[in-house]
């Protein structure tokens, strides 16, 4: 266990620094505009693991082999960024005479959901920074490594999964205010532009 003053400060540390906005709580606020909160679990599930993964890699230095090899970490960027801006695209083009209970054109797999999150995690470079430089501080070298990690592990995911959720939860309400009437085009317009700005913010983002 990590000591418990460490840990006092940890949590409200990481929770501030998840609830402030970013690629992903951007990317949750925008699925749960165009699917809802409960499909765009799926993406939140995704998002946890690849935070998990990311901070697990960064303590273990596994990041120093990316840092040594960049173009791996800018194809990955690239390649995220374009499948984001792609899906954005789609929502775009969607069926703008819908109502709510009806499904949308942008009727993405459980699977693409999870595959957009956890790219959109491992790809993002201050993700990785902010792990590098946040989560040492934490860790007490007098202790076992492993328990320490897993701890500070399991409340990144569950202070992540919080901000997503309340980011998505926002967008559901949004989505509900832009459909009545005849909104529901800027609903589907407004959803795809930020799924490309996530995608264009992911793919240059330094």
């Amino acid at each position: 266990m990590p000591d418990l003053t460490l840990l006092a400060a940890f949590i409200p540390t990481f929770f501030f620094v998840s609830i402030t906005p970013g690629m992903c709580m951007t990317l949750a606020m925008t699925l749960g505009m165009s699917i809802g909160v409960r499909r765009t679990l799926w993406m939140m599930i995704g998002e946890v693991i690849g935070v998990a993964i990311v901070a697990i890699a960064a303590v273990l230095g596994v990041a120093s082999i990316m840092l040594n090899s960049p173009e791996l970490f800018t194809g990955l960027k690239w390649l995220g960024g374009a499948y984001l801006g792609y899906i954005g695209i789609k929502m775009w083009r969607a069926n703008t005479s819908i109502s709510l209970n009806q499904p949308t054109d942008y009727d993405v797999s459980r699977h693409a959901l999870f595959s957009q999150g956890l790219v959109t995690a491992i790809a993002n470079p201050k993700g990785w920074a902010f792990m590098l430089s946040l989560l040492p501080p934490f860790i007490d070298i007098e202790r076992e490594v492993a328990p320490q990690l897993m701890v500070l592990v399991s409340i990144i995911m569950l202070s992540e999964l919080i901000c997503m959720t309340i980011y998505a939860t926002g967008g559901k309400s949004l989505r509900l205010f832009l459909s009545r009437g005849d909104n529901i085009k800027w609903l589907h317009r407004i959803a795809g532009s930020l799924m490309i700005v996530v995608g264009f913010w992911l793919a240059i983002d330094n």
